[in-house]
């Protein structure tokens, strides 16, 4: 395929993956499975989908400071803990390729789908009526893991640190949301500086994919959510079922 139809579905393929992390969450598995088929070796596809990661959780960082939520010094000690965990985790993604880490893929992608058939991918509740995170050491200890999981394959991390931050350190959405972003933008660039080192990232193919996030999340955040998200979820249902048969009995 030439480059710049690569680059061009790229583009759409991240679009897609924007809107779909605003209305109903998990745009990589979207993003990494169509870098699979169009080729890519598992280890550049994993890390070339982290410079579209980053790209949009800029974009967020800057929206929640914005709008005047930001706590640094909290956001900064949890990415300090899961870039020590995304680190090991990347130097362990990086080495793993072929049949085994499409069979990963799609292991992850059924499991997803059963969180969200189930409900499980849901925050309902309120946090403290303060603000004030609680259980700080245990939060900390545990981002080391959930770093480790999003530089290992990034798919799904956000499954993994929203029930830290709420359930554990009882924060209410809009802060889950906000240390969210910037842990994930912080364990995400020393993911990408592990996966650069070892294989040879799809440079021009990130660009084009951080580009359609960075367009899809704007469209996203602007849209009528609460009628967009049952009709999205459906969508990505039907896509997420065809990529894992696709993973699994046509590696």
């Amino acid at each position: 395929m030439p480059d710049f139809l690569f680059w061009s579905l790229l583009f759409v393929a991240g679009a897609a993956a924007g809107w779909i992390n605003v209305l109903a969450g998990g745009g990589s598995l979207l993003t990494v499975p169509i870098m699979l088929f169009a080729g890519l070796p598992g280890p550049v596809a994993n890390g070339t989908n982290r410079i579209a990661i980053i790209a949009q959780n800029l974009v967020a960082v800057a929206g929640f400071f914005r709008r005047g939520f930001s706590d640094f010094r909290l956001s900064l000690t949890l990415a300090a803990c899961a870039s020590v965990g995304a680190f090991f985790g990347a130097e362990v993604g990086a080495e793993i390729d072929g049949v085994w880490f499409n069979r990963l893929v799609a292991a992850i992608i059924v499991a997803v789908m059963i969180l969200m058939a189930t409900g499980g991918d849901k925050i309902d509740g309120e946090g403290a009526p303060d603000g004030r995170p609680r259980n700080l050491v245990l939060g900390h200890i545990l981002f080391v893991g959930a770093g480790f999981w999003g530089g290992f394959i990034q798919i799904a991390v956000g499954f993994v640190m929203m029930p830290i931050l709420h359930r554990v350190m009882g924060l209410d959405l809009v802060r889950v949301n906000m240390h969210k972003v910037f842990v994930a933008l912080a364990f995400s660039c020393v993911a990408l500086a592990v996966f650069a080192a070892k294989v040879d990232i799809a440079w021009g193919a990130g660009a084009a994919l951080a580009a359609g996030n960075a367009v899809g999340g704007w469209l996203g955040a602007n849209a009528a959510v609460d009628r967009g998200a049952p009709f999205i979820r459906k969508v990505l249902y039907a896509a997420l079922v065809a990529m894992a048969i696709k993973l699994i009995f046509f590696p």
